[in-house]
């Protein structure tokens, strides 16, 4: 069953629908635990191959009673033990292949459980919550069957606080409308969007291993470097709308995942909006810890910025490297670390030359912005090569032309975005200031209405009428 497949709608609707026969909290996370059971089941007939996986959420509940049992040296160990296990699981290329467990077992969504056990191990030793969390409680929330796969990252407090409430969310039809809307969005997006582009990826992949004039060859680099990040965020974003909406009929408010992040104006904030619950996540346990380390080892007011600099370059170094257990990520996670970190560098010494007040006016003016959303946007697809693709598809892909037109096809990239995003900017501010009596024209129920039809009717053309299947959910892979 494929994470935004219409299986995939109509098991995750059914689920919310049984969820809501009665608004006892005991109900709702018997609903939740089985559903996630049977979604797991669903994913591998094998009882076998969750063993791994079972062993990985009992190191994870031991080292948490440790740490809840006031045991505050068990906290080093025991993360380094379940980053150990995390590693090992997922067979990075760095350890021996030798110490590996050769056997099929499921490793899909671990990453995510990685994720949030850390975050319980780390909040509990250090004492910032006092509390004790259950078996049931501990493998509901990890198992989640919205979240298992690829996210959203929810901390255990917010998920506790809706799952657990004696009074749950209300679901009024307005709600419940509003979710469906947004997963025929969402599924449009996975299945229409998502399908279109990655189908002009693979083409123009193919082309640049094919014997043409040079001029053709840049034409599809051209599509082939465009393509993709469109292709993953139409994909990612797409599923994320989906588990989103269905969560909430369940009552369970999941973040925010994605907030229009072509619209950045530079890689920074560009992070701020995409995949914001794992940028947020590294940027709590993470870049904060270690910039308290470095400023308390180096107290000079001067150095401070620059300090912020290196733990950028840290940060977004390893969330690039998480995505993968081979070099080719090492690569990304550099473009992705050093891309924030110059973003950082750059700020700070404009600050410094134009002052406060200058680089704040320099920041709001509408060229300098529409370029900043340009480069962001050339830089984030370029470096999206060594997401993915192999050594030996980057070798065919840069050998096909040379590096001088390379840099033609980046430059024109720049500027086609820095225009096409900024006509994009204006067109959509135009047609959000068109009022009605009920308020902007196009938010209006009416324009909702018509406008999830049309995604509907396309979304079920192309996937049932067509009969074209969808890729699979990126993300699910890391």
């Amino acid at each position: 069953m494929d994470t935004a497949s219409f299986q995939f709608v109509f098991f995750g609707l059914a689920a919310a629908l049984v969820s809501n026969f009665s608004r006892s909290r005991i109900w709702r996370s018997i609903v939740l635990m089985a559903a996630s059971l049977v979604f797991l089941g669903l994913l591998e007939h094998n009882p076998l191959v969750f063993l791994p996986l079972i062993g990985f959420l009992l190191l994870g509940y031991a080292s948490l009673i440790l740490l809840e049992r006031g045991w505050s040296r068990a906290m080093a160990w025991s993360i380094i033990a379940v980053l150990f296990v995390y590693i090992w699981l997922k067979k990075y290329t760095f350890l021996p292949a030798g110490i590996f467990l050769h056997g099929p077992y499921l490793t899909l969504g671990l990453s995510y459980i990685f994720f949030r056990v850390l975050h319980l191990l780390i909040d509990t030793g250090d004492g910032d919550k006092q509390r004790h969390i259950g078996i049931g409680s501990y493998l509901l929330y990890l198992l989640n069957f919205t979240t298992l796969i690829s996210g959203p990252i929810q901390r255990y407090d917010e998920f506790a606080r809706d799952q657990f409430a004696a009074e749950p969310l209300a679901l009024g039809p307005r709600v419940i409308g509003l979710q469906l809307e947004r997963i025929v969005r969402g599924f449009f997006k996975v299945n229409v969007l998502g399908m279109i582009f990655d189908m002009i990826r693979v083409d123009a992949l193919a082309q640049m291993s094919y014997q043409l004039s040079p001029s053709f060859k840049t034409y599809a680099a051209f599509k082939l470097i465009v393509a993709y990040p469109l292709f993953l965020y139409a994909n990612f974003s797409g599923y994320i709308d989906i588990v989103i909406a269905v969560a909430r009929l369940m009552r369970v408010r999941l973040p925010e995942n994605f907030d229009r992040p072509f619209s950045a104006s530079s890689f920074l904030d560009f992070w701020s909006r995409w995949h914001i619950t794992l940028s947020t996540w590294f940027k709590s346990y993470v870049y904060n810890p270690l910039l308290m380390v470095l400023m308390r080892r180096n107290s000079s007011v001067a150095m401070e910025p620059f300090l912020g600099v290196f733990c950028f370059f840290v940060t977004f170094f390893l969330v690039g490297i998480w995505h993968g257990r081979t070099s080719e990520f090492l690569v990304y996670g550099l473009l992705q670390g050093g891309g924030v970190s110059i973003n950082k560098l750059w700020q700070v010494m404009l600050t410094r030359r134009l002052g406060r007040k200058g680089y704040k006016a320099l920041a709001g003016n509408p060229v300098y912005v529409a370029f900043g959303r340009g480069l962001t946007f050339s830089w984030f697809a370029l470096s999206l090569f060594w997401l993915w693709a192999s050594w030996s598809q980057i070798d065919v892909v840069f050998a096909a032309l040379d590096a001088f037109r390379w840099f033609g096809v980046w430059a024109g990239l720049w500027l086609l975005a820095t225009v096409f995003l900024a006509l994009w900017e204006w067109l959509r501010a135009r047609l959000l200031s068109i009022e009605t009596a009920e308020g902007p024209a196009l938010t209006s129920r009416y324009a909702r209405v018509v406008y999830a039809s049309a995604l509907g009717l396309a979304a079920f053309v192309m996937t049932v009428l067509l009969s074209q299947p969808a890729p699979g959910i990126v993300y699910k892979a890391f």
